[in-house]
């Protein structure tokens, strides 16, 4: 799980705000990593307006404004981190290339405008109507099977994930040829949307896969989310200047998209939290009272993956999390880390790890490291799988997908 990218994160004032009406919780996986606030709010900053509007009373706080959902880049990306998540994945009908081309066209159709019409200040359906903006932001993915098999124009690097050790994946649970990731500041506004966008697919053709929602913790400003085994999680991610190079698309038709890789992992809490806490900070490469990394005394020193003790030893252990994770062991490259925690029940508790990358063999480089030599892999399981290339963003006279057939 690579948890070392980047850039000191902040706290969007959704995720500070606590759970109830605006609640929520976590980070990590292949990564366990959140990756919240500062640097995507760098992000969105140049490529759409996100303010808030005038105080609606005398003495009464300014009022969120909705978060566009036009855009060159979809707002599920570049927006801060929301608290809360519900992911969909589609599969499209196998017919003939080219009618099944029509239906991708039908459905990403369907999608741009019930996505646009809730995430505006007057969202149609009622139950969105509670006098607040829903605040939402979403994505759209196609997977790697339906590119091939249609022929779209994707990214080169667009692949399903190779087998790596100790994966237990369920497919009922991964991949699919769509996938869908709206995030928002409470349940209630999840519920309903993912209600409308599964309608919207069905009606233009798509056949539902599988849905996953998950959370994160409530978290003061400018200070980092734990995740369930109680590290602090999302340290750092790519300012815009690195996610410029090691996120978003090189110059050309994939420029404003990106690829998502997604990572369902089972966390044995109780297992993890059985060890003594010197031995869970060495299994992960931070002190757990501050995240500060074992080279360190601050939690956003850079690791020192080569530092050494006087017996010749790793500071950081050879097998610790952390530094597996490194870029310094990837030529610097980063990821972005937006994950989630999820409780399926008290057996099935752990990590929607979710991470954006312009190439996903960076994710494959680094996941064979820990897949075969991480600490925490007797605490970690990854049971399901996906992967997808975030589409471009949509103008208002647009529809995602709209260069998919160049």
């Amino acid at each position: 799980m690579p948890t070392e990218q980047g850039n000191a994160q902040g706290s969007s004032p959704a995720a500070a705000s606590g759970i109830g009406r605006r609640g929520a919780l976590l980070a990590g996986g292949a990564v366990l990593a959140a990756g919240i606030g500062a640097a995507a709010a760098e992000l969105a900053r140049g490529d759409r307006t996100d303010g808030r509007s005038v105080t609606a009373g005398a003495g009464a706080p300014p009022a969120a404004t909705a978060i566009s959902f036009h855009g060159t880049r979809q707002a599920g990306v570049l927006a801060p981190q929301q608290p809360a998540t519900h992911l969909l994945a589609f599969d499209l009908p196998r017919t003939s290339a080219a009618a099944d081309r029509k239906t991708l066209r039908e459905v990403l159709g369907a999608l741009t405008g019930t996505l646009a019409t809730a995430a505006s200040e007057a969202p149609a359906d009622p139950r969105l109507q509670s006098g607040a903006t829903t605040r939402l932001t979403s994505l759209v993915g196609i997977g790697p099977a339906a590119a091939a098999r249609l022929r779209l124009d994707v990214p080169a690097s667009l692949a399903v994930l190779p087998a790596f050790p100790g994966d237990r994946l369920d497919p009922r649970r991964g991949d699919g040829d769509l996938l869908v990731q709206l995030c928002a500041a409470d349940r209630w506004t999840l519920t309903v949307v993912a209600e409308l966008v599964a309608a919207a697919a069905r009606s233009a053709g798509a056949v539902p896969r599988w849905t996953q929602s998950g959370f994160m913790a409530p978290t003061a400003p400018g200070t980092t989310p734990r995740n369930l085994f109680g590290s602090k999680d999302g340290t750092a991610n790519p300012d815009r200047a690195a996610a410029d190079q090691w996120v978003w698309g090189p110059s050309g038709a994939h420029r404003d998209g990106t690829v998502l890789v997604y990572r369902r992992i089972h966390m044995d809490v109780a297992g993890f939290g059985a060890l003594p806490e010197g031995k869970r900070d060495r299994v992960i490469g931070r002190r757990a009272g501050d995240g500060s990394p074992l080279s360190g005394t601050a939690e956003h020193d850079e690791p020192d993956v080569y530092a050494k003790n006087p017996d010749g030893s790793y500071v950081i252990p050879a097998t610790a999390h952390v530094r597996l994770a490194s870029p310094r062991l990837d030529r610097g490259a980063r990821m972005l880390r937006r994950s989630y925690s999820y409780d399926d029940g008290p057996d099935d508790r752990g990590l929607l790890f979710c991470a954006f990358m312009r190439d996903l063999n960076q994710f494959v480089r680094v996941q064979e490291r820990l897949a075969t030599r991480d600490a925490l892999n007797p605490f970690v399981q990854h049971r399901a799988s996906a992967v997808a290339y975030v589409l471009p963003g949509a103008g208002k006279s647009g529809t995602l997908g709209d260069g998919l057939w160049t």
